[in-house]
């Protein structure tokens, strides 16, 4: 009797965990799915993470706010080779989710060009597929990195 109890109480207790595992796995997979596309220049990748409709805004000497859609930013890959490297390396930092919201920061290095990036990135679920429906992404400065 006792190892039903057991067996009961570790079913319940983990239910929880193992939900938020394959969430937060499907989340980390739509955050792959930009940062594969952006690395591999791969437009049509980088769409399938966003929100048709989803605000980025990015960062862009001389600007205080360079805005653009989803397709806009996949646009600025498609002259280049696809599936090519080209140099980006994307690495997810932080996933932080609650029910079908997420946030998410990841680092974007480009070391051709000395440059380092954080991205923030705002996620929902929308009919049962993780979207970010917003991204925001800063340089850092050469001093600070």
């Amino acid at each position: 009797m006792k190892s039903v109890i057991l067996a009961f109480f570790l079913a319940a207790i983990s239910a929880p965990i193992f939900g938020q595992s394959k969430e937060d796995a499907a989340i980390r997979e739509t955050l792959t799915n930009y940062i594969e596309g952006s690395s591999y220049n791969n437009p049509e990748q980088i769409v399938s993470a966003f929100y048709s409709e989803a605000p980025l805004f990015l960062s862009k000497a001389g600007q205080e706010i360079y805005r653009l859609s989803p397709s806009e930013y996949a646009d600025l890959f498609k002259k280049r080779e696809k599936g090519v490297f080209n140099g980006r390396v994307g690495n997810i930092l932080i996933v932080d989710q609650e029910h079908n919201i997420a946030t998410a920061k990841a680092e974007i290095l480009i070391e051709a060009q000395d440059m380092r990036f954080i991205d923030m990135f705002l996620l929902k679920k929308l009919d049962g597929e993780w979207r970010i429906i917003s991204k925001a992404a800063t340089r850092i400065p050469a001093e600070e990195k």
